[in-house]
């Protein structure tokens, strides 16, 4: 468990441009101490888990989703009663990661906007690119200026663009969402 738990700290921290400096500031520990956790050499307590999870805005029973898992699986298969929601639906959106590593060069993430819901704004843009499908329901993305209306089986790709989404509708919109690099 200590290597994929140490791996996905990894990616969390590359994907926010963190140094190993930053984040061992950031929760009170070492940088040897991190970097250890991170070549999964050791491994951190729940508390120490509580504090990263915290740090990055996640649940800290996203480091134990697969921990049931042969050991040989992990990091290959995610089994969807393994998925750790991330976000809430006070946001109207709630998000699972499907990847079952975030060592890769990309993630995958099932995304469900609630009815008359929105983004609030522009997700501003990063070093990323972003595609898609819209599963079910209806959505409007917009990209830069451009505003789409996206119906069931509707795919979408886009590089370092800011992004607004809304489901002005009265069902569910569910898209399946891949990011690349890595940003939870």
């Amino acid at each position: 468990m200590g290597r994929q738990i140490g791996e996905d700290i990894r990616a969390l921290r590359k994907s926010r441009s963190l140094t190993l400096k930053d984040l061992a500031l950031a929760i009170g520990r070492s940088l040897g101490w991190l970097s250890q956790i991170e070549r999964g050499q050791t491994e951190p307590s729940v508390r120490d888990l509580g504090l990263i999870a915290d740090h990055f805005g996640i649940s800290i029973s996203f480091f134990f989703r697969s921990a049931s898992r042969r050991e040989e699986e992990r990091g290959l298969v995610l089994r969807a009663a393994d998925r750790t929601p991330i976000g809430s639906t006070e946001t109207g959106l709630t998000e699972e990661l499907l990847s079952p590593s975030l060592s890769g060069s990309f993630e995958m993430i099932k995304s469900v906007f609630a009815p008359r819901s929105n983004s609030g704004g522009t997700v501003i843009a990063r070093e990323k690119e972003d595609g898609g499908v819209l599963i079910s329901g209806r959505l409007t993305l917009r990209i830069g200026e451009l505003e789409l209306q996206l119906h069931p089986g509707d795919s979408f790709q886009f590089v370092n663009k800011g992004y607004d989404w809304a489901n002005p509708h009265d069902e569910p919109a569910v898209a399946i969402w891949v990011i690349s690099p890595p940003i939870y």
